[in-house]
């Protein structure tokens, strides 16, 4: 997979708040199964930026997990109800996973629901929020760094 940066935002600064493209609204579980999660973050490690094991496996690892706050899921839809984005945050302050469907990259739905978590943790009281890419993903690398995001040691 190559090599791994770990990428901070600081937030002992302002924050902004959600600025969301027309047609996406932010969401949050219950009211997304799931299973629609699962397909978005499969289709989003497809290109070899990643991996997500089976849906009963995944769900049931992320449930289960310690760090698991269903509030630290955020989620985008269109008009429709369908999900088209999801940033799956742990309770210590890092997204663990961040992906938007190919129909709706590059529109802003990943810039939103960066700023929805960043906000979330620094309401919690979080100094910062971390996050993991691979090295040679220069479009997510680009979105993070736009979002006030920069190079933190592993």
């Amino acid at each position: 997979m190559g090599y791994i940066l770990r990428m901070r935002r600081h937030l002992d600064g302002e924050v902004p708040p959600a600025t969301w493209p027309v047609g996406a609204l932010p969401s949050a579980l219950p009211h997304v199964e799931p299973q629609a999660l699962h397909a978005i973050l499969a289709d989003a490690y497809g290109n070899g930026f990643g991996s997500v094991p089976a849906f009963a496996d995944w769900w049931s690892a992320v449930a289960s997990d310690a760090e698991f706050d269903p509030a630290l899921v955020f989620i985008a839809v269109d008009t429709s109800g369908s999900a088209i984005g999801l940033a799956l945050c742990w309770n210590t302050g890092f997204i663990k996973d961040i992906a938007v469907i190919p129909a709706w990259r590059g529109k802003g739905v990943a810039d939103a629901l960066l700023q929805q978590a960043f906000q979330a943790f620094q309401a919690r009281g979080l100094p910062y929020v971390d996050l993991k890419v691979v090295a040679v993903n220069a479009p997510a690398i680009g979105l993070y760094r736009r979002a006030g995001m920069v190079e933190a040691p592993l």
